[in-house]
């Protein structure tokens, strides 16, 4: 197996799973970037949550390249999407549709002629691709035609060789010519490291090999047990440039709803409002007319 085989194979329809040599980088030097101190980590988390975000109603001058999202009323509020290359978070609690939300944002690039990778820690290759199908997206033809790629990392085997992967993956999204990446979750990434220490500066390594592939990034995040506006180790929303919150919310007459809630996005403006939106057999769609109840 080449060192490249990792990717190439999850083109196609094999589940074979990767292992700690299929991710061996093919040269010492990596990309060359400089590798980040404790001191770029501490700048980075000296941002605010809320740093780039104007309110709804002003108007916002940017000459950045938008990228939809291709969620229905969610794009509406980001006024044309996120700008280009953003590193975006999804964060939500079990089955707020996280995983659909990542699906249905690569299947609207391809459908307008861009290149996608999926790269999962939580499924196989093969429940990927039947629930992409379930919802009508043919993600079996972008695999023949080589528009999107799946590739299925076992968590423990990503931590154990993250230094290969990390400075590997860049090329291989250069050579594949990807516009839109996903990573679904990085939840059980943080979840290898015991020292909080550890699992901040890993995290941020793999964030700035993401930022440096050049591609429209996003990650999904398991939500705090006990702040649905917050990922479960409250570490990924400070490293990324935007972050969207999908969460539960309950009436006083015990009616529960989903919604969404636009957290950050810099250099965009966007609404703050918290808007309800369903999982429907065709995706996520979100009303921006409504209110919550």
């Amino acid at each position: 197996m080449s060192d490249d085989d990792w990717f190439e194979r999850d083109r196609t329809t094999g589940d074979d799973d990767p292992t700690v040599d299929s991710f061996e980088a093919p040269f010492e030097a990596g990309s060359g970037d400089d590798e980040p101190t404790v001191d770029d980590f501490a700048a980075a988390f000296d941002a605010e949550a809320g740093d780039g975000a104007n309110d709804f109603d002003e108007a916002f001058e940017s000459d950045i390249p938008r990228v939809e999202l291709g969620i229905d009323g969610l794009d509406a509020m980001i006024q044309g999407g996120v700008p280009e290359r953003s590193l975006m978070a999804v964060i939500g609690a079990a089955g707020t549709g996280k995983t659909t939300f990542g699906l249905q944002f690569l299947q609207h690039g391809i459908e307008r002629d861009e290149k996608a990778v999926y790269l999962t820690l939580e499924e196989s290759a093969t429940a990927v691709r039947r629930a992409a199908t379930e919802k009508g997206w043919p993600f079996d033809e972008y695999l023949d035609d080589e528009r999107l790629a799946i590739v299925d990392l076992d968590p423990i085997e990503m931590a154990n060789s993250l230094t290969s992967i990390r400075n590997d993956l860049p090329r291989l999204i250069e050579e594949f010519d990807a516009d839109r990446l996903v990573l679904d979750s990085v939840s059980l990434l943080e979840m290898m490291y015991d020292e909080q220490a550890r699992r901040r500066m890993e995290v941020f390594d793999f964030t700035k090999s993401l930022k440096r592939a050049g591609v429209t990034t996003m990650l999904t995040s398991e939500a705090s047990d006990h702040d649905p506006y917050t990922s479960k180790h409250g570490i990924i929303e400070y490293l990324t440039d935007a972050v969207l919150v999908l969460q539960y919310v309950r009436s006083e007459f015990g009616e529960t709803r989903l919604a969404v809630e636009i957290q950050k996005i810099r250099n965009a403006n966007h609404s703050r409002e918290t808007k309800p939106y369903e999982i429907t057999s065709e995706g996520i769609s979100v009303y921006r007319q409504a209110d919550i109840f």
